[in-house]
Order: structure tokens, then sequence, then C-alpha cells
């Protein structure tokens, strides 16, 4: 696959693509902030004490959003996209059970071969959604989604 461009971008919104997050093992749940901050720097529950020396304090890139989007599909080897083989299982971390697919008291939906979900608060309310809260887990190596942020 083609390298992917990174946003870390948040603070220009409303859109900010976060990039296919891809599920190399069935069962491991992959973060879908994992291409803009893949070690958590700015996850709400990490301390920015954390941060590597050099880097700028506070939450460049915490993500605030209105909606994230959903889309069931992979890369076909860099020139475009395909429909995943299996199902994608869009997930908010495990409390005490696994928080994979197999977890359903983690599950917020699930994500059918070249379907589009979207994830929503109501507009103009103060609700707001935390990227760092959800995960993708999948039935079948290396399937992905395509995720968007809509930034508040």
């Amino acid at each position: 696959m083609a390298t992917q461009s990174v946003h870390k971008d948040s603070k220009s919104g409303p859109v900010w693509p976060l990039g296919m997050i891809i599920v190399t093992t069935p069962g491991t749940p992959v973060g879908i902030m994992s291409l803009v901050d893949p070690n958590s720097y700015n996850a709400p529950e990490t301390a920015t004490a954390v941060e590597p020396a050099g880097a700028a304090q506070g939450d460049e890139y915490t993500s605030v959003f209105q909606q994230i989007m959903f889309q069931g599909f992979t890369s076909n080897g860099g020139t475009g996209v395909i429909s995943n083989q299996g199902n994608v299982y869009i997930m908010r971390k495990g409390v005490q059970g696994a928080g994979n697919h197999t977890d359903f008291g983690s599950m917020v939906a699930v994500l059918s071969p070249g379907q589009t979900i979207f994830i929503g608060s109501a507009p103009r309310n103060r609700d707001t959604f935390s990227g760092y809260q959800f995960y993708i887990d999948a039935d079948t190596a290396n399937d992905s989604a395509l995720v968007t942020g809509f930034v508040q």
C-alpha cells in the first residue's frame, strides 16, 4: 500500500481525515487515532509529562468530534479501495472484557463490507466524542475502515 498522508491539523477542521485504519490481527483492536498519534500522547487519559523531550506540551491533537464517519473499505494494493472481506467492528475501549469483536459490551456498531456508518451527537450541542475512545476490530486480517472525524 502507498504511504498515507497523516493530517495533524485538528484545529482547522471541520473535516479531519484519520486515514485507513487497518486491523492486521483480528481480535486485536486498533485505535482510530493510531495514525495521527501512534503513542496516544494526546489522549485525555495520558499525562502530558510522557511527551518526548522537545515536544510541545498540551493537547495539540486532542480530538473533539461532533461526528465520526467509518467506511468499510480497504486498499486494493495502492491504486484505490475495495470492499472489506468481512465485518469490521466499531468498539469502545473495554473495561472488563476483551474490548475486541467478541466483547459485545464494548461494541458500538458493525460495519459491513462497503458500508458507511456515521456516529454523531446532536448538532450544535456540546456533546462531543474523543477519537481516542474508539477502536476497530475485524473478522478478517487486513480489513480496515476509512475514518473521518468532523470537528466541533
